[in-house]
């Protein structure tokens, strides 16, 4: 973190203008942006790059059979692309179109170059073509022997005059790029699929085409006029050309990129065409080419002719932006495929934003304002919190690492575990209980931590959710920037004297209706999916006994694993146990279960747990939980899963 004047570039690939904008596309974008914000917040001098891809025979038939020219096809469907991502607040540099008369220029630039040191050659080309893919494929790729291996469709014969570029020239400078540089694809299982495809041989590539004239001509020193480039080299030319290569290079400063995200299905054009590329135009390589998975829908993968197609605007427009952001974020790890589901979403916005953030930010408010007059000082924070501040300092240690690593999901785990240590310690600390003792200072420097660390995780959270966040951050009375950044993260201090300020709740609870269509309820249904304020003291339980949705959703039940047990001394009753619920790996319950299970029977299984019951003690011992069970004339019988369990799985 010491060199601010860094430069980083981040991109995304550049998409495709074949139809509208789709979660996969707000996926890559809103990392990207999460990236850059992050980059700046730190102080990094930085350059974001989004764009369309607007050349190639799929362009050219699908303009034609709209009646339309493909310039005037493209220039309607990148723009609904922009629009989007200024909706969004998308916060790019540059957008980019590869029918820019500066991209074009900086393309064949690249080609010359590339030519005259040998690296292109003019041949023949004769294979199976996906329209499609833009991709030529063998024989043996094939499936049944025409189907296109990537999307299945039927691929066509074509032979042509072409050239070619010398991929098989970079087969060992690519396998030592690999080699030396363990991190350049991202996530690591990623980069092994690579190096095995590239050990077993590159073939030259064609990169031009005549058989449409639909994109960018080849030079005029190369008086060839019936060639157009490979809409691949074209491109992936873009994240330098936006950089002004070929046309000044006002900005090429910014390269090397620092990530270049895309999706899986087009990684190999990333790993070895474009690296190769940079070699030929002697270029350094980017430092993390980025791979995400693919998006489903319920388990189910998303088509139109199923219906069930999620539409990022009108989820975020539904749900709000910043919770689809942390949502896509922090439902599965960077690089895996992902499941969206309403449900999914809905309970992450109740539990982890509504309680877990959201709920601690209302706490404070109310008690700075009983303690003193919203008025907080840090001076007693140490005195009294010293093992809370240092386990903070230990999770904001590494940090880093993991946004710039794209463990993006494990960076939001463990903010939550700064979270979990400001809500445990209002249950350790009590301090309502100190004030009607007269230990004022105590309770106070209590709200004082609290609101530290939600300080601590607000700047961190900013890039994810820089809306709720700046609220979070006015409420508490200081600004999020490069100097609290340094100051509250980088140099690990705390926050000056600051006046807390009331805010409206920023994640109302959502009841949700599930209705029996594949479409989000809250998209086609919207009165089907309201928010509610839960008020606190607010009685939830009906005179007849019967409690409401709202009671029975404020309990967080969660599957735990039972890594230590042993007995209480001087209890009949009671077993002390050590569960891992996941973001939580030594949690304290103490169990009124020793009548009916030995610490030998429990050690290793696991059981279901109350995780969000107020901390009591026991015999003078805390207790962090309740452990479920049922009993009846036979005994105590625990309830479990019924077979194992991701420990931390939330029970629903």
């Amino acid at each position: 973190m010491s060199d601010k004047c860094k430069k980083i570039y981040i991109t995304t690939p550049i998409y495709y203008v074949n139809d509208v904008a789709h979660i996969g596309h707000a996926y890559t974008t809103i990392i990207a942006d999460v990236l850059a914000r992050y980059s700046r917040l730190v102080g990094y001098d930085t350059f974001f790059l989004t764009g369309t891809d607007e050349h190639g025979q799929k362009i050219e038939q699908s303009a034609t059979a709209k009646g339309q020219s493909p310039k005037a096809y493209a220039d309607k469907i990148s723009g609904e692309f922009r629009k989007l991502w200024d909706e969004f607040d998308i916060t790019y540099d540059k957008f980019i179109r590869t029918t820019d008369e500066e991209h074009k220029r900086g393309v064949q630039q690249a080609f010359m170059k590339m030519y005259d040191k040998g690296d292109i050659y003019k041949g023949e080309y004769e294979g199976y073509y996906c329209v499609s893919c833009e991709t030529f494929f063998m024989e043996k790729q094939l499936i049944d022997g025409e189907g296109c291996p990537d999307c299945g469709r039927a691929t066509q014969i074509v032979k042509e005059e072409s050239y070619f570029f010398k991929l098989s020239k970079y087969q060992d400078k690519l396998l030592e790029w690999y080699k030396n540089n363990p991190e350049c694809i991202l996530p690591k299982s990623k980069r092994n699929e690579i190096v095995n495809f590239v050990e077993g041989g590159l073939k030259d590539l064609s990169i031009s085409r005549t058989s449409f004239d639909w994109g960018v001509k080849l030079p005029e020193q190369m008086n060839d006029e019936k060639h157009v480039m490979y809409v691949w080299l074209d491109a992936l030319m873009n994240y330098i050309t936006a950089l002004g290569y070929g046309n000044g290079e006002e900005n090429m400063g910014y390269w090397p990129a620092k990530v270049q995200l895309v999706g899986k299905d087009i990684l190999r054009f990333h790993a070895i065409y474009w690296p190769a590329f940079l070699m030929s135009l002697d270029l350094p390589l980017p430092d993390h080419i980025a791979a995400h998975g693919w998006w489903t829908r319920d388990g189910q993968k998303m088509s139109k002719s199923k219906g069930n197609v999620v539409n990022p605007k009108e989820v975020a427009d539904a749900y709000g932006l910043d919770a689809f952001r942390y949502f896509m974020l922090r439902e599965v790890p960077f690089g895996q495929d992902g499941d969206f589901s309403q449900k999914a979403l809905i309970d992450r916005i109740n539990s982890e934003l509504g309680n877990d953030l959201g709920n601690l930010l209302n706490r404070i408010i109310g008690m700075s304002g009983k303690y003193s007059e919203f008025n907080v000082s840090s001076k007693d924070v140490l005195t009294y919190h010293q093992k809370e501040i240092v386990q903070v300092n230990e999770v904001l240690e590494n940090i880093e690492k993991l946004i710039y690593d794209m463990q993006l999901n494990r960076y939001l785990e463990e903010l939550w575990k700064l979270l979990f240590i400001a809500n445990k310690s209002i249950g350790d600390y009590e301090p309502w209980a100190k004030i009607k003792d007269g230990k004022i200072d105590e309770a106070n420097a209590l709200v004082a931590l609290v609101v530290n660390i939600l300080a601590k995780v607000s700047v961190l959270l900013y890039p994810v959710m820089p809306h709720k966040i700046e609220k979070i951050a006015t409420s508490l009375g200081f600004s999020i920037n490069t100097d609290s950044y340094n100051k509250l993260i980088v140099n690990k201090e705390l926050l000056n004297d600051t006046t807390i300020s009331k805010i409206e709740p920023l994640f109302p609870r959502i009841e949700e209706q599930l209705l029996a269509s594949p479409v989000l309820p809250a998209v086609e249904e919207k009165q089907e999916c309201k928010k509610t304020v839960v008020k606190e003291n607010e009685p939830q339980i009906s005179e007849d006994g019967l409690i409401g949705i709202d009671a029975f959703m404020n309990v967080t039940l969660k599957v735990a694993t039972v890594v230590e047990a042993e007995e209480v001394p001087k209890s009949s009753k009671l077993l002390k146990l050590q569960v891992d619920c996941g973001e939580e790996q030594n949690r304290q319950i103490i169990a009124g279960i020793k009548e009916y299970y030995s610490p030998t029977d429990l050690v290793g299984t696991q059981v279901c747990i109350v995780a969000n019951l107020k901390p009591a003690k026991l015999m003078g011992m805390l207790s962090q939980g309740m452990v479920l069970a049922a009993k009846d004339e036979n005994g105590l019988c625990l309830i479990r899963p019924s077979k194992p369990t991701t420990a931390g799985t939330q029970i629903k």
